[in-house]
């Protein structure tokens, strides 16, 4: 059996701030599950860390560290204290301001409050360093979806832009286990609320009429949705999530180019990542890779 983990990186709602929406997923054989846990742990512990690996909210800058004098010579301990006392400063100058600022200052500083003790340097080096592991696992498979918000037409909804990007990666991890033989495949997602019983909707009538593309006779169950804080290859998959929507909004290639390699492909032609324009031209690598017209 090959365990697929599903994150997804920016919103599907096209009043976001974010013009692209990523659904992801990292499969992994079931039997290497325990063997990859622990090389993750084994990074994380090094610097210890703890809880939920959230690669967006770790590459954030932080500005009250970088008001601390000596704040990288410092202890672990020591500039988790630094930066708690920052914090506070800057909650009761947001009371000024009033309850929203404070309430929203105060869910961006609990977000980020288990990454305190490690400066910018060090919490980049801990996602490069899961980047390149994942693109080093020869065994697991990466498949993705990329949607452009704006070529879809008006009339498509947003929560049918999350429908496409959930068929098309559920219908490519599917195609890989048949090309593969694998007998049977499983689909762990992110806790998501708001989508989780549309998707089980889908995934149910997946397996009574397949997707568009192909029938789904491998898989088995609909969604398991988890807490990623408790699970660290969902958290790989919004590492790899991210690295992808960075890669199509800003040209970021750091964390992209070492997980790309993990992309599923066919005969050396890239069948994994799917860059949706609609009936806009497109001449990126991956598009490229993908021998899109």
């Amino acid at each position: 059996m090959h365990i697929c983990y599903l994150d997804e990186s920016g919103s599907y709602s096209r009043n976001a701030n974010t013009p692209y929406f990523i659904l992801l997923g990292l499969s992994i054989p079931a039997a290497a599950w325990r063997a990859k846990d622990a090389e993750v742990a084994r990074i994380l512990d090094a610097h210890n860390l703890f809880g939920e690996v959230h690669t967006a909210w770790m590459v954030r800058s932080y500005p009250e560290q970088d008001r601390i004098k000596g704040f990288a010579a410092l202890s672990p301990s020591d500039r988790q204290a630094a930066v708690e006392k920052e914090r506070k400063a800057d909650l009761a100058k947001a009371a000024l301001k009033g309850k929203v600022a404070v309430t929203t200052l105060a869910r961006n500083y609990k977000k980020t409050a288990r990454y305190t003790h490690l400066t910018h340097a060090e919490r980049v080096a801990i996602l490069r360093a899961l980047a390149d592991k994942i693109g080093g696992w020869q065994d697991a498979v990466l498949f993705g979806d990329a949607q452009q918000k704006s070529a879809h037409p008006p009339a498509v909804s947003d929560a049918v832009i999350m429908d496409y990007a959930f068929e098309q990666v559920v219908t490519r991890f599917h195609t890989f286990l048949n090309r593969a033989t694998v007998d049977l495949g499983m689909l762990v997602q992110d806790q998501n609320d708001t989508a989780a019983v549309r998707l089980t909707q889908l995934a149910r009538r997946y397996h009574a009429k397949g997707t568009r593309y192909s029938a789904v006779s491998r898989l088995v169950e609909t969604p398991l949705f988890v807490d990623s804080k408790l699970t660290s290859m969902v958290q790989l998959a919004d590492l790899c999530s991210y690295a992808v929507r960075r890669f199509f909004e800003k040209n970021e290639t750091d964390l992209f180019d070492r997980v790309y390699p993990r992309f599923d492909r066919l005969g050396g032609r890239l069948v994994g990542l799917r860059h949706f324009t609609g009936r806009q031209r497109c001449n990126c690598r991956v598009c490229k890779d993908h021998g899109r017209p």
